[in-house]
């Protein structure tokens, strides 16, 4: 069974704004002819590697909810230019709306087991990816969705 990964997705306030960075970082990397991956480093290599790269995805918290997930690549152990070990977590690019779920702030990330993780919307919620983040958004607050 996949393991997964949580984590804030620290300076968007919204699905769009990480949407719009991913691109811009990965048009960045074209221009100056580098592989085009998305990689979010972080400073704590998982332990569980293996089960996050066996089909886990990192989920996104944003404003205070679970909102979408990103596939797991792989996972790059390196060292930066002071000689600390950080790490690489290769994501798709492409990011998968969930259905939200509240989730408080916390540092860092955590592991995230496939039987707590949220189902992708437009299996729980046919047709609500097609709406605005903040008609969702203002749906749930009325629990309408």
């Amino acid at each position: 069974m996949a393991l997964n990964l949580i984590k804030l997705c620290v300076g968007a306030d919204s699905v769009r704004d990480l949407e719009d960075w991913i691109k811009e970082k990965l048009r960045d990397k074209r221009k100056r002819g580098e592989k085009p991956e998305h990689i979010h480093r972080t400073r704590m290599v998982p332990k569980r590697a293996d089960e996050l790269t066996d089909g886990g995805s990192l989920y996104w918290v944003i404003r205070g909810e679970i909102m979408c997930r990103q596939r797991i690549r792989a996972i790059r152990p390196f060292r930066d230019k002071d000689g600390v070990g950080r790490c690489g977590v290769v994501l798709e690019p492409k990011v998968v709306l969930v259905q939200p779920r509240p989730f408080r702030a916390f540092q860092g990330w955590r592991y995230l087991e496939e039987k707590d993780a949220p189902r992708d919307l437009d299996k729980a919620a046919p047709g609500a990816a097609a709406m605005p983040e903040k008609m969702r958004r203002e749906l749930r607050e009325l629990g309408l969705m």
